[in-house]
């Protein structure tokens, strides 16, 4: 029986064609032999359509490095595509609707907006999401201003923390508001004060430039001033089944809005961070495993209503009650932040399952589709 082939479908960051995960794929591509899994590495850009092969990256485990090779398409693609505004997305657009028919493990998911209006129509979620509007004028500043006194300007398709406006009131009946953000080149704009009529200026020209979202703030400021979150990753296995993989604490930078990584925050182990933010153990093993259940459900749930999925990662806003937020979710995570938090039987994990389950999907000669949730 031949050795089954998965390809990871990825982007070029440039005309140099420099890759973001290169080491990761070299990981998975070292643990898929193991596994008898073969795998590689291409882009849109790689692909021959006249000859149907692919100019592959492929890493030799034995001698550690890397070459180019004409290959055949695998059984199954991986994608790890993220959104760039570029001629390569356009490139990886028309690879997914001319090859739709082959077996992808994972696809896209819609945008926030969507993603928070499926969440909304079923009662499960609607108690752990964020009040939410689709900016349109000053009207939704306002309607959200008067219920929350935090809010968060974020764009639909945004990632990384990029293009995040964060607004609070500072003195009720002043019309007094903090703001800080993060440009779309993760530059930290520092807090200032401004009234009411230069915010809506402000927000106006923030959101000129595409569609964002008005969402209700949770408070989420650490004694040290920092703000805080969890990342937690669901992944299918080898069985075909939805199982917690594992949960992090990210800890923003200085003067940050958001906490992640790449905008310079830290990471810790979640059952740390949660007991000093709830203030016991009890407690936070309590929030650890309603967040554990509610991701479950929320990939299987995401997953009927999307198409086939092999992961998601929830970013979580947990508040003093213990009570939990679904502020984004991503269907192509990065697992730094458990390597970076020290978790690293949790990393290898996170880096085996996909391919666990890959081995699962050819042996079942089956495309993706929705599964059964891993009973804990």
């Amino acid at each position: 029986m031949p050795e089954p082939v998965l390809g990871i479908l990825t982007l070029y960051l440039n005309d140099a064609k420099q890759l973001e995960e290169k080491s990761v794929y070299r990981r998975m591509i070292i643990e898929g032999s193991r596994i008898g899994l073969d795998v590689f590495v291409f882009t849109p850009a790689d692909v021959h359509v006249s000859k149907d092969l692919i100019n592959a990256m492929v890493y030799d485990v034995k001698s550690g490095v890397w070459s180019r090779k004409w290959r055949s398409f695998p059984n199954m693609i991986y994608d790890r595509c993220r959104i760039q505004r570029s001629q390569r997305f356009q490139q990886l657009l028309r690879f997914r609707a001319r090859y739709d028919h082959l077996t992808f493990l994972n696809r896209p998911l819609r945008n926030k907006w969507t993603v928070h209006q499926t969440f909304s129509q079923r009662s499960r979620f609607r108690p752990h999401m964020p009040e939410t509007l689709l900016y349109q004028s000053s009207a939704d500043l306002h309607r959200m201003l008067k219920s929350s006194p935090v809010v968060y300007i974020k764009p639909i398709n945004g990632t990384g923390g990029r293009g995040i406006l964060r607004i609070e009131l500072q003195r009720e009946g002043k019309s007094l508001f903090d703001i800080q953000g993060r440009r779309q080149s993760r530059q930290i704009i520092a807090p200032r004060k401004v009234s009411l009529n230069r915010l809506e200026t402000i927000v106006r020209q923030w959101c000129i430039s595409g569609k964002f979202l008005v969402q209700q703030g949770i408070p989420l400021r650490l004694p040290s001033g920092r703000f805080h979150d969890y990342r937690m990753l669901v992944q299918k296995n080898g069985q075909g089944d939805w199982e917690f993989t594992g949960m992090a604490g990210r800890v923003g930078a200085a003067r940050s809005v958001t906490s992640n990584l790449h905008g310079g925050g830290h990471a810790m182990k979640a059952e740390t961070l949660l007991k000093q933010w709830l203030g016991s153990e009890e407690r936070a093993d309590k929030a650890m495993r309603a967040a554990e259940k509610l991701g479950i459900e929320a990939a299987a749930y995401l997953e009927d209503s999307f198409g086939a999925l092999c992961e998601l990662a929830l970013d979580l806003a947990i508040d003093r009650e213990g009570k939990i937020y679904v502020l984004e979710v991503n269907p192509k995570p990065a697992r730094e932040v458990f390597a970076r938090s020290g978790d690293n039987s949790t990393y290898r994990k996170a880096l085996v399952r996909p391919l666990e389950y890959a081995m699962w999907v050819y042996k079942n000669k089956n495309t993706p589709s929705s599964s059964k949730v891993v009973e804990e």
